[in-house]
């Protein structure tokens, strides 16, 4: 194998056919040729700073969290509304990455400027994060 942890297409249908019905967009990493010149298999790894890569944990938990730094036993995540660290991911575990989100019916590249911005505030913020998000919970309860 080529590092990269190969999952069926089946186990992964579930959570696509949710995503579709709920008005959302999958995209999958091409792996063939039948397509070339126009689309070209590409590797999204090794994880560039602050990509929110779509992986499974080794207890078989489908995860999509942000990169937050490396350490010896690979990558650390963190979802932006956490403030635990998770270590130990790989690349046998990441299935692909977040290139576009929509929210609020735009859609917006994760490399647009708006965006890293608010990346940039949020990792400062990281200190005062949980407090943050329970303030969040509390005033939306």
């Amino acid at each position: 194998m080529d590092g990269k942890k190969r999952v069926k297409l089946e186990e992964l249908l579930p959570i696509i056919e949710e995503k579709l019905s709920a008005g959302g967009t999958v995209v999958l990493p091409i792996t063939g040729t039948s397509m070339l010149p126009l689309l070209v298999a590409g590797a999204v790894l090794p994880l560039e700073k602050d990509a929110i890569p779509f992986y499974r944990r080794n207890d078989g938990a489908f995860v999509l969290h942000r990169k937050v730094g490396e350490d010896e036993n690979g990558y650390v995540m963190c979802g932006d509304n956490q403030w635990v660290m998770e270590h130990g991911i790989t690349d046998k575990n990441i299935i692909g990455e977040v290139a576009f989100i929509t929210r609020k019916g735009k859609t917006f590249s994760v490399s647009s400027r708006r965006y890293r911005l608010y990346v940039k505030l949020w990792k400062l913020l990281f200190p005062v994060r949980k407090y943050i998000v329970k303030i969040r919970g509390k005033l939306g309860k």
